[in-house]
């Protein structure tokens, strides 16, 4: 194993809750799967920057964190997640090269429609308190 393949990427994800208390599922266009919207931070940027951009570009929609929900290891591929609860502030949604749809979930969708690795995420960000540490395996939790 190289020193490359012993290191962690770090991601970011939001789950943007609407006044309804549903929450915005991205089905991403590589794969159709649904998740919060988010991705890898840039080694030069900062975690709230970071987020605001991957929320930015995957939905057009400008987010303010409300709180840190929960941090999360990929254990196959080494990346740490951190989500936050997010509200949105502005832009409207907008399809792109990566996302095909957009749909406000409600909580009982979410397992429906999300695998148990990433629904974990979305429905931790809806309950107040200390963040989660959960680990998976890109599916399921371990």
């Amino acid at each position: 194993m190289t020193e490359a393949d012993r290191r962690h990427s770090v991601s970011v994800a939001g789950v943007i809750v609407d006044d309804r208390g549903r929450v915005l599922l991205t089905q991403r266009a590589d794969n159709g799967q649904w998740q919060a919207p988010g991705g890898v931070l840039e080694i030069s940027e900062g975690i709230t920057e970071g987020l605001a951009r991957e929320v930015r570009e995957e939905t057009g929609l400008t987010v303010e964190p409300v709180a840190l929900t929960g941090v999360y290891k990929n254990m196959t591929r080494g990346i740490v997640a951190l989500v936050f609860r997010c509200k949105a502030t502005g832009g409207s949604l907008a399809i792109n090269d990566e996302v095909q749809r957009f749909h406000w979930a409600t909580p009982e969708e979410v397992p429906e429609m999300v695998t148990e690795a990433f629904a974990v995420r979305v429905l931790d960000a809806l309950h107040e308190g200390a963040p989660a540490i959960r680990q998976h395996d890109g599916v399921h939790l371990v």
